[in-house]
């Protein structure tokens, strides 16, 4: 059953209830309606707030990415909803902004989200900061040097998590690349975000067309293509991959390097 629900949630099937696993159960627990939301400090974590953004979205309010985190985007979503219907304007899910968004949504529940809309039609532009770079792997740091004469770059080798995504996420980053070496592994991983039926559709053409490239080269091993909820992947509100890779020889990782940089960077310029 462990093993169901991580495969349920994007995340590692290891059938091992680790902190990542265990903070999404509980997350699963709660219900919309079951307590109120409003933007807290930790955010407010759970299926409620993922229910809640599902239905704003289907009612036209972008409240950022379908995350189970309620941030600052999603309350903006919250009380322009509020504003619209002359409800009370505090930006927290009350009993009567609830009854109104449930009466609302069984109106239009097949309708197509406005984030799904959103990034599918390019409109949430890539951000003005730089290309983050992070994870304990030599291939982070040649994809580094790669793109650090066309593009600032930040790389946050020893940096945790929590403090890669608080960066990004202040810095307004184009980018975020994680990178991570598991001895054992012979192929190539590329992760990006999907959960909560929601995924990150630049991200996982960003990763199609890494891993195009990749793929032409016979010494490179074979590229799997994931959509994830890993915990760098949820907490960074940008385009983020997560890039697990073997112990190949050095030169086999700079042809990488060169690739994967080669491609972030038509992507960053929005080039064919």
């Amino acid at each position: 059953m462990v093993e169901a629900f991580q495969r349920s949630r994007g995340l590692p099937i290891t059938g091992v209830i680790d902190e990542t696993t265990w903070n999404r159960l509980i997350e699963a627990g709660w219900r919309l309606g079951e307590r109120l939301l409003y933007l807290a400090h930790p955010h407010l974590r759970g299926d409620d707030v993922a229910e809640l953004q599902v239905r704003l979205a289907q009612l036209g309010f972008n409240p950022g990415r379908i995350d189970g985190i309620f941030g600052s985007v999603t309350e903006h979503a919250l009380l322009d909803f509020q504003r619209n219907c002359g409800l009370e304007t505090d930006g927290t899910l009350t009993r009567a902004t609830l009854l109104e968004i449930l009466r609302l949504t069984s109106i239009v529940s097949n309708r197509y989200l406005v984030t799904e809309a959103r990034d599918q039609a390019g409109f949430d532009d890539v951000g003005a900061g730089p290309i983050v770079v992070c994870g304990q792997s030599p291939l982070a740091q040649l994809v580094a040097q790669n793109l650090v004469s066309a593009r600032e770059v930040r790389l946050m080798e020893d940096a945790t998590t929590d403090e890669v995504a608080l960066f990004s996420n202040a810095h307004q980053a184009a980018l975020v690349l994680s990178f991570q070496t598991l001895e054992q592994l012979n192929v190539i991983h590329l992760h990006y975000w999907a959960s909560y039926h929601s995924h990150s559709r630049r991200a996982e053409q960003l990763a199609g067309a890494i891993g195009a490239g990749l793929g032409r080269s016979e010494k490179l091993p074979r590229v799997e293509i994931t959509g994830m909820a890993l915990p760098i992947l949820r907490e960074t509100k940008m385009m983020t991959l997560h890039i697990e890779h073997g112990t190949p020889a050095h030169q086999v990782l700079s042809e990488m390097a060169a690739e994967i940089a080669a491609v972030v960077m038509k992507v960053i310029h929005r080039e064919p």
